[in-house]
């Protein structure tokens, strides 16, 4: 179970704007891509492109960033080219156009754009990151344990400041303080200039939403259609970030206890109510005495991740039943497929996050917040609010990028009003940062992924038609359920 974890744990998977937006928006000095087939992406070339470390320092030490390239299937119809961004942080980019397209990407949207996908840097093919964790800090890498009481929450800052450390004394720290969102969002730019892109469209997932807005912001005019789907809020993965899992899980759980309660054969309840108490219950035995190795901390993680998509339910349901019963758990075959190097997804996460923003420093701050979000959020907010390495971090080297509403009115915003990882709430932030910029599409579904992801057919024509002919809905839409 505990390699199952990290295996579905890490699938899920900044210079101050005032005055500089226009400087940002200058064209870099073009590099150089040269494409082959790529060996394990069919349909897709790759290549790769030298870019600055440290954008203060442009003719300093350069890193290397990983990009795909699925051509236009119409190039009579081709407006130009869309990068891709599946969220994270920390996730690899480069075949998340692939993916797209398996998922049943619209023709329309194909024939219009080469999608282009990217390591971020720090990730994946692109220059790595190291924080030489142990299997055991990487199940814990992207979510902290689930604290009982306050002083779990003094036990896991000694692993967080531990971690820390590592990434600090690791053999690319020299990396670590140039790992942020603002200098990613820099390295799109230098990408769209290699490809001989006068402008570039984005559509982004997730963590994905905040490199797009921070992108947009620091290049407004270089940017072309942006879609953010399943939004965070425009401070991206800071501390508040983090603690909206609980309120996501929260909204979501209503969408798992009505199907279990629906399927006497898993003996979860009758009704809703006793799927939950069900949780709560078997949460708190494995807190006592774990089974098969899971304790009401990895319960509560699974169950968490597999609310991401309905069509886990099925397995979440059997999980459960088997541990409620100490039956062999089930073979995890619906889960994501492990990321080719977990331990380079969870440090790539860190350094960038931690990167963005200050985190709050005292543990103290860590043991208030989940106490209040065990109240406020039962079934994962003592989690969400849990202490993170990031605060026992070096300072950031540049504040934060400031989302606003400066700039061409071409964001729109799809969202899923019950996901668990990145909640209606955030959306709505976000929404309100970008003022004027930006229209939101939200729809009465649940899961985490809304654009190809989910079945409602009026939340994908709206974004389909924004990315194909630029016309959005005149003011926020809201969607009707549709069954998958």
């Amino acid at each position: 179970m505990r390699k199952a974890l990290a295996m579905i744990v890490t699938a899920v998977a900044a210079l101050a704007v005032t005055g500089v937006a226009h400087a940002e928006s200058r064209d870099a000095a073009p590099g150089a891509v040269s494409w082959e087939q790529c060996p394990d992406i069919p349909g897709a070339e790759c290549g790769a492109l030298r870019v600055p470390l440290d954008y203060r320092n442009p003719d300093g030490r350069t890193i290397e960033i990983a990009i795909s390239r699925i051509r236009s299937t119409a190039p009579e119809k081709r407006r130009g080219v869309l990068f891709t961004n599946p969220g994270g942080p920390g996730v690899a980019g480069r075949d998340f156009p692939a993916a797209l397209v398996a998922e049943g990407l619209p023709r329309s949207v194909r024939d219009a754009y080469d999608l282009i996908g990217i390591d971020p840097r720090g990730v994946g093919r692109s220059t790595p990151v190291t924080c030489d964790l142990t299997p055991e800090q990487i199940i814990r890498g992207n979510i902290p344990p689930y604290a009982v009481t306050p002083d779990d929450v003094t036990a896991w800052a000694r692993q967080a400041h531990r971690i820390a450390g590592q990434c600090a004394a690791s053999t690319s720290a020299w990396m670590l303080p140039h790992v942020s969102t603002a200098n990613a969002a820099r390295d799109l730019d230098r990408v769209r200039v290699a490809l001989g892109e006068r402008t570039a469209s984005f559509l982004g997932y997730s963590y994905g939403t905040y490199l797009g807005a921070v992108y947009t912001t620091l290049f407004p005019h270089t940017t072309d259609r942006v879609v953010l789907d399943s939004s965070l809020h425009e401070k991206g993965w800071d501390v508040d970030g983090g603690r909206a899992y609980g309120r996501g899980f929260e909204e979501r759980f209503p969408d798992f206890a009505a199907w279990a309660a629906a399927r006497p054969e898993y003996r979860l309840g009758r009704t809703p109510a006793q799927v939950r108490a069900t949780y709560l219950d078997l949460a708190g035995r494995l807190d006592r005495a774990p089974v098969q190795g899971v304790d009401g901390a990895s319960f509560r993680l699974f169950s968490f991740i597999y609310s991401y998509d309905d069509r886990r339910f099925p397995l979440m349901a059997a999980s459960w039943k088997a541990l409620a019963e100490n039956q062999p758990l089930p073979v995890v075959d619906a889960a994501p497929a492990p990321a080719p190097d977990p331990e380079n997804a969870i440090a790539a996460r860190l350094h960038t996050v931690c990167a963005d923003s200050r985190w709050p420093t005292a543990v103290g701050v860590y043991r208030a917040n989940v106490a209040a979000d065990r109240i406020r959020y039962p079934l994962f907010g003592a989690a969400a609010a849990n202490i993170q390495p990031c605060a026992f971090w070096r300072d950031p080297v540049e504040p934060p990028v400031r989302i606003g509403d400066r700039g061409p009115a071409t964001v729109l915003i799809a969202q899923n009003d019950r996901d668990p990882g990145t909640p209606l709430s955030g959306a709505r932030s976000m929404r309100r940062a970008l003022g004027d910029r930006a229209v939101m599409v939200h729809a009465d579904q649940g899961g985490h992924g809304a654009f190809v992801f989910t079945p409602n057919r009026c939340l994908n024509t709206a974004v389909e038609s924004f990315l194909v002919t630029g016309e959005r809905p005149a003011h926020d839409r809201w969607c009707r359920a549709e069954a998958r």
